[in-house]
């Protein structure tokens, strides 16, 4: 019971909407058919999902000017919460060749002006987290881009954005690649070289698990660059699972339950206390179900590392022993002894 209530105390459970949607891809562009296909029904879903306390919205998706004032009253009626809007800077033609990194001014000028947007619907819904993806925003060949000024008008571009609402928390979310081959902001090392360009009090990173694990990166190791030694830029969480070769999107605790139970107690380590939001795309399970399975693998793990004894996780992580990483883990999981 006291390690419920101390996780209960430090995050909040959330959920991008398309969770609960139909989830298309590319080969079934109608969806599979095992979710909602209304915004409304999308919200009467997440609103059975036990521990759920706030649902993610892209602007132009779920949430744009006819909907902005009567959206908090939707989300309020069902218990919710919008735990973040994300600005769509990668499903319109306009942004094929970039959105705040774009070769031409007027479309950078373009992609500017949809953060501010959203970032003023944010404002007007108490303030809650906005998050810049710039899934466009790089190159598919070699001899594609112009390298040091695509940097230079993401800086720019962020900049303005961010100072456009100080008040209002802004989250860089990374991935190494989709929709293109490339992408600009890549990794941790880079969302945090972009972070530090700008400068900017309210500009954060969102560490999203799938990607860190498809860039080749230990989420947890991730997390200690970003919000260790007193730097306190991870800003929000995403959870989802991952074979370490694509953006996958499954069930949180499907894979990588190990690196999964690693980062969770680096999470605690660090102090990070904020959202922990699901970003799965439940193709061809139901959603709900994908949600409560999700939330059940984070409730035991962040049960284990509550109820683990610190001096002999660190004692451990200070030997560097492999052997001893490997049965403190094994020892964690599953309650057995340390022989």
């Amino acid at each position: 019971m006291q390690a419920k209530q101390e996780t209960e105390n430090r995050y909040r459970l959330g959920a991008c909407l398309p969770v609960f949607g139909s989830c298309a891809d590319r080969y079934c562009l109608s969806g599979y058919g095992r979710g909602a296909s209304t915004l409304e029904g999308m919200l009467d879903l997440a609103a059975q999902c036990p521990g759920l306390q706030g649902v993610e919205l892209v602007g132009n998706w779920h949430i744009h000017d006819d909907n902005i004032g009567s959206m908090p009253k939707e989300l309020s009626d069902r218990g919710l919460a919008a735990c973040m809007l994300t600005a769509d800077l990668w499903t319109q033609a306009k942004w094929a060749r970039g959105s705040l990194a774009a070769p031409d001014a007027p479309t950078r000028a373009a992609a500017v002006a949809e953060c501010r947007k959203v970032i003023e619907w944010a404002e007007a819904m108490g303030n809650v987290f906005v998050d810049l993806w710039f899934g466009q925003d790089g190159y598919d060949y070699p001899f594609q881009s112009d390298y040091e000024s695509a940097w230079q008008w993401l800086v720019e571009g962020v900049g303005a954005a961010a100072a456009h609402r100080p008040n209002v928390p802004v989250c860089i979310e990374y991935k190494l690649k989709e929709p293109r081959t490339h992408i600009h902001v890549n990794s941790a090392a880079k969302t945090l070289l972009l972070i530090d360009a700008v400068g900017a009090g309210n500009l954060g990173a969102l560490l999203d698990t799938g990607h860190a694990l498809a860039a080749g990166e230990n989420a947890a190791e991730a997390a200690a660059l970003l919000h260790g030694n007193g730097r306190k830029r991870l800003f929000y969480v995403h959870l989802n699972d991952n074979y370490g070769l694509w953006d996958d999107d499954m069930i949180v605790g499907s894979v990588r339950v190990i690196e999964l139970m690693e980062f969770l107690y680096w999470l605690r380590r660090l102090d990070y206390r904020g959202w922990l939001t699901l970003d799965v795309f439940p193709y061809r399970e139901e959603g709900l179900a994908a949600a409560r399975e999700s939330f059940a693998w984070i409730a035991d793990l962040l049960r284990i590392i509550e109820e683990a004894r610190p001096e002999e996780i660190e004692r451990v992580l200070q030997a560097g022993d492999g052997a001893e990483s490997v049965r403190l883990a094994r020892r964690l999981l599953t309650g057995g002894n340390q022989t």
